[in-house]
């Protein structure tokens, strides 16, 4: 794991946590399911708060790596930074074969990587379907795929939910799945987000 960029997560988490915090505080359900070692973090996605929520559920011991919308990465300073902690950008519009080695990087080196499977937000009502990304990487690295349930509607200064469901390794036959395979292993993983709205 890449220690320098640790430190810069650690910064980061020590500037932001305060005033989050006081602000928009996180209850953590689930924390026991947090695995060791490397996993593909994957919640549903309903406001741009949503990564900061995940990260603090887990805690400043967890120290994760996160794939953005690429015009994040390219704000001045904040891009930069990000960047440092070990965020990276990935262009929605085209298939992103350098997002696609980071995370592959990042996972083979042993770390945690945050990603949402629906790739934007997802508004009440919405139904977007969930793109495999995080299928391939776990099937590819052998690593966990980790189900998270974070709360639509966020509250200030009330804790807001988040549900972190157990870890576990995707299925599928032959060296490497298909397609097909792919988009169930994706179903799969959406439905155990899902699923975990009843357990807060």
């Amino acid at each position: 794991m890449d220690r320098k960029r640790d430190r810069w997560f650690h910064f980061l988490y020590a500037v932001i946590w305060p005033f989050f915090n006081l602000f928009r505080p996180v209850r953590a359900v689930g924390r026991e399911n947090i695995p060791q070692g490397a996993a593909v973090l994957c919640p549903n996605h309903t406001t741009i708060g949503d990564p900061f929520y995940v990260v603090f559920a887990f805690g400043r011991h967890y120290p994760m790596r996160a794939m953005a919308k690429i015009q994040i990465m390219q704000v001045p300073v904040i891009g930069w930074i990000l960047g440092k902690a070990g965020v990276f950008g990935v262009d929605r519009g085209h298939a992103d074969m350098k997002a696609v080695k980071t995370a592959l990087k990042f996972l083979k080196n042993g770390n945690k990587l945050l990603m949402f499977p629906e790739g934007t937000r997802v508004h009440e009502g919405e139904d977007v379907a969930a793109k495999t990304g995080a299928a391939m990487f776990a099937t590819r690295t052998g690593v966990p795929l980790v189900p998270i349930y974070i709360q639509p509607k966020k509250r200030l200064f009330r804790r807001n939910l988040v549900v972190i469901g157990e870890p576990y390794y995707p299925t599928f036959q032959g060296r490497k799945p298909t397609a097909e395979e792919l988009d169930e292993i994706t179903e799969e993983l959406m439905r155990r987000i899902h699923s975990l709205e009843v357990k807060g």
